[in-house]
């Protein structure tokens, strides 16, 4: 979906004149507004618009509220989509069963039409942060990654942005297996976490890139500490996923498709660094340059050997 354009919202409800009153009330909040009068023509509906959300009534004849919803979370294509549940049925009882089926929320008749844009919002709101969320680590995404920097941007107080990568992590996966490679990946992103916490304040941000690249925003001072903790605290970790007999000696023994066999060190962490210095004017005012100049900073720490991070220092005083 582009940005600006509305979140689409079906309203499933038999009853005419309420699912006329829900549309124009979530028209009003901007939202783009579809109708159903049946679970059936709403599959249709469905499979042809993929709304954000759907407000579905419980009681309806033939395919009623829950089974519609039990069907879309059994179809992977519709399964990821937020329901809210709208029923005259007021039991708790009743709610575990529409829980239980699927819905994402439960809004009892008569509902207040203050509470149904709230729940509608906040459900919307849940649904991106969770598909933000990486299901390796469970740290933010991209998404919200941008609008972390863009944020303290607008602050005005200077902050620090490292992307952290996993030196011969590709030898690892190859000899490894994928499976024993995220336990590489876990491992960085519960080191990093520490590290973010025990810093304390100002509240520093860790969000995961993908793969084994992260990304942690805090404030210049706290630069030093934090990746000295995450350094070790993943080293140690790294050493204990290794087979015995590799960490002992210090490497791992890759074989190449001609039979060639050769030695990858141990894995290490190189950091990039860029400094947004919004206080005094600085040029890196927009997220993604400034991502883009630690990025560019990561592979100027990958030249050396072993664990490294790499400042970028061009226009920064007393760093």
């Amino acid at each position: 979906m582009d940005v600006g354009e509305p979140d689409v919202i079906l309203v499933v409800d038999d009853d005419v004149d309420i699912a006329r009153f829900i549309k124009v009330n979530l028209d009003l909040e901007g939202f783009e507004v579809l109708l159903a009068h049946d679970g059936e023509t709403a599959l249709d509906m469905i499979a042809r618009r993929q709304p954000a959300l759907a407000v579905v009534d419980w009681m309806m004849p033939q395919l009623d509220g829950l089974e519609l919803t039990r069907r879309l979370r059994a179809d992977p294509m519709t399964a990821p989509m937020p329901i809210i549940l709208l029923t005259a049925r007021g039991q708790t009882a009743d709610k575990v069963i529409g829980l239980q089926a699927g819905a994402d929320d439960y809004l009892v008749k008569p509902f207040d039409t203050m509470e149904l844009i709230a729940r509608v919002r906040s459900t919307l709101r849940r649904n991106q942060e969770n598909r933000e969320v990486s299901p390796l680590t469970g740290l933010p995404g991209n998404s919200r990654i941008l609008r972390e920097i863009t944020d303290r941007a607008r602050t005005g107080i200077d902050f620090a942005v490292s992307h952290v990568d996993i030196d011969r992590f590709k030898p690892v996966n190859d000899v490894y297996g994928f499976a024993r490679g995220d336990e590489f990946i876990t491992s960085l992103a519960r080191a990093l976490h520490r590290a973010v916490v025990e810093v304390g304040l100002p509240p520093a941000f860790l969000g995961h890139i993908g793969g084994d690249d992260f990304l942690v925003v805090c404030a210049p001072e706290q630069l030093k500490d934090l990746t000295t903790k995450a350094i070790l605290e993943f080293q140690n970790a790294a050493d204990a996923l290794y087979d015995p007999i590799d960490a002992e000696r210090g490497y791992i023994e890759v074989v190449q498709r001609n039979g060639e066999v050769q030695q990858a060190n141990l894995v290490t962490l190189s950091i990039g660094v860029a400094i947004g210095t919004p206080s005094m004017g600085g040029p890196l005012s927009d997220p993604r340059d400034v991502i883009s100049v630690a990025t560019e900073m990561k592979s100027v720490a990958k030249k050396h050997h072993g664990n490294y991070v790499a400042v970028d220092r061009r226009g920064v005083v007393g760093l």
